[in-house]
Parts: structure tokens; sequence; C-alpha cells
């Protein structure tokens, strides 16, 4: 179970250090939230739950939250790679038809981390102790 949660907290580790990393640069884009806004609250929620999967690693909620977390950067990234969306709301519009190492690297990270939170999802019942409690 240690390596599942040193994985699924590594691949969010990169998506953190990723979306931080490009943040400033994407801070033009939008006219109400930025994108670099977005970037950087991913960047602190992957971040909150990449700690959650080391230190509560046994909870289902824990593995739910990192797969959402995960899941829906790497949905966001290739949504916005494929689809031209436009703004939606106060959300500026994230097309960026193009891949780059830093882009793919999150990318690979958020599918590692996305099918760690799965399976830590579906596994942590079996790590339960006694009294049910995680």
């Amino acid at each position: 179970m240690w390596l599942l949660r040193l994985l699924t907290a590594a691949g969010l580790a990169v998506d953190v250090y990723v979306h931080a990393e490009l943040a400033e640069a994407y801070d033009p884009v939008g006219t109400g939230i930025s994108e670099g806004t977005l970037f950087r609250a991913q960047a602190a929620v992957a971040a909150l739950a990449a700690v959650l999967v080391l230190v509560s690693g046994r909870s289902r909620w824990v593995w739910a939250f990192a797969f959402l977390v995960a899941a829906s950067a790497l949905g966001a990234v290739l949504l916005y790679r494929y689809v031209d969306v436009g703004s939606l709301g106060p959300l500026p519009n994230m097309h960026e038809p193009a891949w780059y190492p830093k882009k793919t690297a999150s990318a690979v990270a958020e599918a590692v981390a996305t099918l760690g939170a799965a399976v830590g999802f579906v596994t942590a019942s079996r790590y339960r102790t006694p009294s049910g409690r995680a």
C-alpha cells in the first residue's frame, strides 16, 4: 500500500510543480479569473491531496479526493488540448492545441495519480482496522 501511496503522491507532486511553475506565464490569460489563478488553485489542491494520501492513505475519502483532483486536472488538459471550448462564465478560454514537455509531464503524472487513486480507493477497504476506522 505504501508504494501505491508514494506513486500517487508523486504524480500529484509533479502536477503541483508544473502548475506552480507555469502559473505566472498564464496570468495574462483571462479577464475575470486568470488561467494563472486557476493553475495556482490546482497546485494548492493537488498539494493537499498528495499530503493527505501520504498521511492518511487508508481512508477511502482521501483516495476519492485524490482521484477527483487528478482526474479533473487530466480531463481539463485533454479537453482544452483537443477542444476549443471558449470562455465559460468567468473562466478564460484555455484552449491550447499543442503539447510541450511540461504539459506532457503534467498529463502523464495526472494519469498516474488518477490510476493510483482509483486503485487506492478500491483497495482501501482491505486495509481497514478491525474497528472499521481507517
